[in-house]
Order: C-alpha cells, then sequence, then structure tokens
C-alpha cells in the first residue's frame, strides 16, 4: 500500500516522513520539467494525511485538484511499474480564494494589518519615502484613525500634505515630494486592481487550517494569473501571509504531522531586490515557523533563486532537470548538485543535465533529521485530473464553501478617511481617539456581523508596524513578532 506520502519512486517509493514535513523543502526545475505535478502530487498526499495546504495557481490550472483524474497511457505506465495496485484517481476538498473576487473567496488584509514596511515594498518607495510613511502611520495611530483601505491612506496623505508644519513640529520633516510619490504609488497600485487587497472584512487564518468532516486537509488555491500581472503585489501578499502564520501560531514543537504546508511558488519573486532588514527577518521566519507546525515549500527554477541561508534550512528536496547554457545556468546546476548528501556512483551534475520530464533528484529527511543520499526517480502520477477546471464548477464549489458570504461582502466602516473629511468640514484636526473599551463578550451572531477588529485592537496592530519611527523601521508585526511578545510580558 502507497505511504500517503510517497512522492517517488527508484526501484522503491520514496516518501516524506510527516514528522519531517514541518523541516521546508525546495521544488525546483527548469520550466516544463514537472515541478507543478510534484506540487499536486505532494498537496495530494497531504490533504490525505489530513493536513491542510495553502498554494498559488499560477497558471490556472491546479483547480483540476478538486476533481478526479482519468486514465491515460502514461499515467497507467507508472502505476504499473511501480506496482500501485491500490491507485485510484480522486479529487481533493478545495476552496478557492481571489484577491479579485472573480475566482474564489476575496482575500483582503488591511493597512494596519500589511503595515507600513511591507506597504513599502509593495508600493516601491525609496528609503526617505518610506520613513515619511512610517511617519503617516505613527500619526493614525496617536490620532485613532484607522488605515483600513487605500482611500484611508490617500486621505491621510493628502491630510499631511496640507498640514506639512504641523506635522513637523512633532513627527520631523515631511516632504512634499515624498507625500506626492506616496500618492502616486497608491493610485497606479488602486489602478492596477491591487486596492482590491485592502479592506474588511479581512481574512482569518484559521480559515486557511480547515479540515473535513473525513479527515482531509482543505487545499486553499490562490487564483494568481491575474495577480501575477503584478509580481511585487503577488509577493508581499504572501510573505504577509508568511509573516501572519508566524507570528499567531502557537508553538507546537515537532508535531506528528503539519499544521499547514504552504507552497510558494515563483519564489525567486520574494527574493527579487528584497530589503536587507526583510530579508533578514525571513530567514528568521522560515528558521522557526516550523516549531509551529508550519512547512514550507519553495518552487522556483534553480536553486540561485533563494539564498544560501534559506536554501540550508530546506531539507526535502525534489531537483528536477535543469538546463546549462550560459555560465551562470551551469553555476546553478553545480549548486543543485552541491546541495544533495551524495550516493555513490552517481554524477549529480550530469543527472541533473540528464533527468526527463517527470523525473527529478528526490532526497528527504530521515527520522533523524539527516537528508538521505540522493536517487534519480520518477514523480509518482497525480489521482486528481490534470485539466483545468471549467469556470461552472469553480462557481459552484465557491458557493458550496462553508466560507460563501463569509467575505464575499466588503464593509465600510468608519475609518481614517471618515474622520479626516469630517475635521476637514468642522475646520478641527482629528482629535486622540479615547483608550479602548474592555473587551465584552459578545453574542455569536453579533461578532460574525462584527468581523472586523475593534478599534483599540487595529490600533495597537498599527502601532506596532509602524513604531519603527522610532525604533526603526524593522520594527513590524508578523516580521517582528518578538516586539509584541516583549510587549506582552510587560503587562
Amino acid at each position: 500500500m502507497q505511504n500517503p506520502l510517497d512522492v517517488a519512486f527508484a526501484g522503491a517509493p520514496l516518501g516524506l516522513d510527516p514528522k519531517m514535513a514541518n523541516r521546508h523543502g525546495l521544488i525546483a526545475g527548469a520550466t516544463g520539467t514537472g515541478k507543478t505535478v510534484t506540487l499536486r502530487v505532494m498537496a495530494e498526499h497531504f490533504s490525505a494525511l489530513g493536513v491542510p495546504v495553502f498554494l498559488a495557481d499560477i497558471k490556472g490550472d491546479l483547480g483540476g485538484l478538486s476533481q478526479p483524474g482519468i486514465s491515460n497511457p502514461k499515467i497507467d505506465e507508472r502505476v504499473k511499474a511501480f506496482g500501485l495496485a491500490d491507485f485510484a484517481f480522486a479529487g481533493s476538498p478545495v476552496c478557492f480564494w481571489d484577491v479579485f473576487g472573480v475566482k474564489g473567496h476575496p482575500v483582503r488584509t488591511t493597512l494596519s494589518e500589511m503595515g507600513p514596511l511591507l506597504l513599502s515594498r509593495l508600493l516601491g518607495l525609496s528609503d526617505v519615502q518610506e520613513g515619511v510613511l512610517n511617519v503617516l502611520f505613527k500619526y493614525a495611530d496617536d490620532h485613532g484613525l484607522l488605515l483600513l483601505d487605500l482611500k484611508d491612506l490617500r486621505a491621510l496623505a493628502q491630510f499631511a500634505s496640507d498640514n506639512a508644519a504641523q506635522l513637523r513640529a512633532e513627527y520631523g520633516q515631511v516632504s512634499s515630494a515624498s507625500i506626492g510619490a506616496i500618492q502616486r504609488e497608491l493610485l497606479g497600485l488602486e489602478n492596477g486592481g491591487g486596492g482590491k487587497l485592502f479592506g474588511e472584512p479581512a481574512l482569518k487564518l484559521a480559515d486557511l487550517l480547515r479540515t473535513t468532516p473525513d479527515g482531509r486537509g482543505v487545499i486553499n488555491i490562490l487564483s494568481s494569473d491575474r495577480l501575477m500581472q503584478s509580481p511585487q503585489t503577488y509577493a508581499t501578499l504572501l510573505l504577509w501571509l508568511l509573516s501572519e502564520l508566524f507570528e499567531q501560531l502557537p508553538e507546537i514543537g515537532d508535531p506528528e504531522k503539519p499544521k499547514l504546508v504552504f507552497f510558494f511558488d515563483e519564489a525567486h519573486l520574494l527574493f527579487d531586490e528584497l530589503p536587507k532588514v526583510i530579508r533578514g527577518k525571513v530567514e528568521q521566519v522560515v528558521r522557526l515557523i516550523r516549531s509551529k507546525g508550519v512547512g514550507v515549500y519553495f518552487c522556483t527554477q534553480s536553486p540561485l533563486d533563494i539564498p544560501e541561508e534559506i536554501l540550508g534550512q530546506l531539507g526535502n528536496r525534489v531537483q528536477h532537470a535543469l538546463r546549462a547554457f550560459t555560465p551562470r545556468d551551469q553555476k546553478a546546476v553545480r549548486a543543485a548538485a552541491e546541495t544533495f548528501r551524495q550516493k555513490p556512483g552517481i554524477n549529480l551534475y550530469e543527472t541533473l543535465l540528464e533527468l526527463q520530464v517527470g523525473e527529478a533528484v528526490v532526497s528527504f529527511l530521515d527520522s533523524t533529521g539527516s537528508p538521505v543520499p540522493a536517487e534519480r526517480a520518477k514523480i509518482f502520477p497525480p489521482r486528481s485530473s490534470l485539466a483545468p477546471l471549467l469556470d461552472a464548477e469553480r462557481e459552484r464549489l465557491v458557493k458550496q464553501s462553508p466560507l460563501f458570504g463569509t467575505y464575499e461582502q466588503e464593509i465600510d466602516r468608519e475609518s481614517a478617511y471618515e474622520r479626516l473629511q469630517l475635521g476637514v468640514r468642522s475646520g478641527q484636526p482629528p482629535a486622540a481617539a479615547p483608550p479602548p473599551l474592555p473587551e465584552t463578550k459578545l453574542p455569536a451572531a453579533t461578532r460574525v456581523a462584527a468581523r472586523a477588529d475593534s478599534a483599540g485592537s487595529a490600533m495597537m496592530k498599527s502601532f506596532l508596524r509602524s513604531a519603527g519611527t522610532a525604533l526603526g523601521s524593522a520594527i513590524v508585526r508578523g516580521l517582528m513578532g518578538s516586539l509584541k511578545s516583549n510587549l506582552r510580558g510587560r503587562r
């Protein structure tokens, strides 16, 4: 019988030990060599094991995970060769997500949740412009202005431009040039559809950790074909999700199986021009998030796309064929070969160049956490459909989802935009917000209706992120969870 996490075959099955699956991994290889099929097979097996999965659908062809596959000669050949007597086509439970709300449940966060550091990267701001953005967030914190969507930040930027002298006295120089640059980038983000990412109700991470009544993990599929038209938005969203998981999930040590497996496709986009302060925190998150039961699997063309400090933490590896047309390509092949534990008699450099579609060099961690010697292997066939999902079937599945109706209707409550507009009409600057009221237990129906965080909670989250004005821009919630832990410890 096939082990739930058997991924490849090299005379015998090669599979992941569930206890080691949260030690992270890498799926790499040139375009068209079979990375997506490997990702699909792993997602199916994790789901069958009861582990929720998050992955991005870059090409729009992963919706077929929800449907049983159909027989074809290549699959039949592998089933027979691998001796898979119990092989049967089957779909997996899926949940579709889409920033634009077209191909799945809308995915939103708030500006306060994103924070000034990640938002600066999303907008492509310079260091000086990022400093001004930090001032805007700090001013919002001091005056109880909730920053939820783009119109809140636009209104705040306009207020800062009109009251630069007032802000300068308390927060330092706020140049009109930097304000103008921020406003232009916000306009560009909104015109490109990125504004859909910000608003309420915001994504609740617990909704990514669901299992079905029969114990299977739900595969969360983020529609990303349109999102990839803005690679910076795509990478920042996934980085935010990863940092939120790191911050919010409790420590569980070494679990019997992961609590969630997070596939980061097109991983090179995460590290392209990544500021040093963020890169350092990404390395920290990857190193520590496994103790929270989250396995992170980077999918990319070349191992050189991943910084060495992170590459060294990726113990479970499936390396598909690489091409060596240029000196840089040859360097990538050598680097890939050198990262594996060598098996006597195998020239991994030559092997990586010879691999056929559906083949890979595979090395997983054994029960002690040591990588087993690399094997040339063939990937197991997927049980789900390889064909793209029809729009009508996708719509049916979205409407049948237990989450349907939770995120579909956008909420626009009073926030910075309304407060600032009221101040303009009254001729008075916004007053400082009163301290938050003690939390009360609301009836379930009321909690659903009031899905968003309280003003006091949102202001605290925003403060923890924008505290970089005084403590350095590195202090950001999610990426800087240690600050929040320290604050809690002092209460």
